[in-house]
């Protein structure tokens, strides 16, 4: 039976479940309950991905988890997987580590691999429910003329910033946390673009802002979040940034949120090439 997204339809089960598993840990976690304690981040943002689904479906009628399970099964392995691109960048900008990990590696593990795998349906998931906003659904500009010669610009940029990091020095590349922030948009978005599918590329051509606009906001409540709940878990990672490091809101130094909205872009990007790779496999 179909919704219809403009009536007043509750929450859905796993909303509300999604509700209760974030209330739960909050108070479980000042209680003490070391489980809680070590899981806090993932526990939290999955009970955040259930709420925030719930509340794309009651406004959509569809949702990620309950109309495309699928797809949503398989974005958990790839967000860790993208993930761990950016630790390997932070091998070598060295701008964050990870503290109050259990000692039992198995277990160690198992938190990387639940939070990582949280990182993309929560950005994706918010920005889904914030394109709905008035503000942003009407975000159109004038249709731009994008010629090969600006994807072609974009593409070394990209290139350039993606390589800068890894071959300057560790002292420098402790400054260049931006470039990989950016690098995967430019790098990517062209290849998206030529692919004939989904590209933001291809939405200023058609003078649509609205999913640049959504991913943008989404990145930046997103951000404001995992600081937030990051600041009271006992497992948790530190900055080390070198720029007004001392500066913080939470354990983020104040110059990190300005990478909070770039990195919902590149999740969208870097998300929508391996599904552009996969949706010409399919119909090729």
């Amino acid at each position: 039976m179909s919704v219809n997204p403009r009536n007043p339809v509750s929450l859905k089960p796993h909303g509300l479940l999604g509700l209760s598993i974030m209330g739960a840990s909050g108070i479980l976690l000042f209680s003490g309950l070391s489980f809680v304690s070590i899981y806090f981040t993932p526990l939290v943002w999955s009970g955040y991905i259930l709420f925030i689904d719930s509340i794309i479906f009651r406004r959509k009628g569809a949702s990620l988890i309950l109309t495309r399970p699928r797809e949503f099964a398989l974005m958990l392995p790839l967000s860790i997987f993208f993930w761990l691109v950016f630790e390997f960048y932070n091998l070598y900008i060295q701008n964050w580590h990870y503290v109050g990990l259990p000692e039992a590696i198995h277990l160690r593990w198992l938190g990387y691999a639940w939070a990582f795998a949280t990182i993309w349906p929560a950005i994706l998931e918010t920005a889904e429910a914030l394109a709905g906003w008035q503000r942003i659904s009407s975000g159109k500009i004038q249709p731009l003329r994008i010629t090969k010669k600006h994807l072609f610009f974009s593409f070394i940029f990209g290139v350039f910033c993606l390589a800068f990091p890894l071959i300057v020095s560790p002292n420098l590349a402790k400054y260049l946390a931006a470039p990989v922030w950016l690098g995967f948009i430019f790098f990517l978005d062209p290849l998206n673009y030529w692919m004939g599918r989904k590209s933001l590329f291809r939405d200023l051509e058609g003078g649509d802002l609205r999913v640049l606009y959504s991913l943008l906001l989404s990145g930046f409540l997103c951000g404001l979040l995992w600081e937030f709940w990051n600041y009271w878990a006992g497992a948790k990672w530190y900055y080390t940034i070198p720029i007004l490091g001392n500066v913080k809101i939470f354990e983020m130094p104040v110059l990190g949120y300005l990478g909070f909205p770039p990195f919902a872009v590149e999740c969208y990007v870097m998300y929508c090439f391996v599904r552009n790779i996969f949706t010409k496999r399919a119909n090729s």
